[in-house]
């Protein structure tokens, strides 16, 4: 197996790194990250600059002042040879659970992976303790999968509690939870008395019933949700096109 392994905490995270010494005994692993911390960066993709590489003396490549998008992308496309057969993203240091998945740039280098057409798994820890514990099940997920492919054509979003091996009770099949909106805006002054605005912490749960990752994770289990490109709301089609039918001047042909 081939993997091209990301993430969006940057190269030198222990995450990635701890994750790429124990994939080598099972895969030629090459990573490619970011030079920096990006988290928060979603699917942000690099237009208006050229990107430029940074190889390690291990042979690992940094993209620098790239997003987790970026270095998938090119990853794939310019410095991996021969590609990929998987992507995998993270280990993340911290959660990707609920609402997170629309800000992480962790999903979302595996989101780029899976848009260029390769099985693609993000992997967080909720916390950052027990690493060992999301590298072992990384790893188990990696040997199953070449045992038993998993063919669902989605991006495979894994959290794993914070606890050692021994006491995470297995794997759920889970879907997103949500939170509440969050508002909270931390105000400060720089040294020159100019205005600094910071982004708060996550609102608290909304859901975290039955089915959720949130629920499965607090409860000892290793999260699994599958996540889609598609963001098309299917169940909506039906409602929007009723709407526009009955809807005067919208539903007539432009210009008549």
């Amino acid at each position: 197996m081939r993997v091209l392994l990301s993430n969006d905490d940057g190269i030198h995270a222990p995450g990635i790194q701890q994750l790429a010494v124990t994939l080598r005994q099972l895969a030629t692993v090459q990573i490619v990250a970011p030079d920096r911390d990006c988290s928060g960066s979603s699917n942000s993709l690099t237009l208006n600059a050229p990107l430029r590489t940074q190889t390690q003396l291990n042979g690992d490549i940094a993209i620098l002042s790239g997003t987790p998008t970026d270095c998938v992308y090119l990853g794939v496309n310019a410095l991996m040879s021969p590609r990929p057969d998987i992507v995998v993203s993270g280990i993340n240091a911290g959660p990707n659970l609920g609402d997170d998945v629309i800000y992480s740039g962790t999903v979302a280098a595996a989101m780029e992976g899976r848009h260029l057409g390769y099985p693609a798994l993000a992997v967080s820890l909720n916390g950052n303790r027990h690493l060992a514990t999301a590298v072992d099940v990384t790893w188990r997920l990696l040997l199953a999968i070449i045992n038993t492919p998993l063919r669902t054509g989605k991006i495979l979003n894994i959290n794993v509690p914070d606890l050692p091996l021994s006491s995470i009770k297995g794997c759920k099949v889970t879907r997103c939870g949500s939170r509440y909106p969050a508002s909270k805006v931390i105000r400060q002054k720089d040294p020159r008395g100019r205005e600094m605005l910071w982004i708060g912490p996550p609102a608290g749960f909304l859901d975290e019933g039955p089915g959720t990752d949130f629920e499965a994770v607090s409860q000892g289990y290793v999260s699994l949700t599958p996540l889609q490109v598609d963001l098309t709301a299917n169940t909506a089609i039906t409602v929007l096109s009723d709407w526009l039918r009955n809807t005067k001047g919208l539903s007539t042909t432009y210009g008549s």
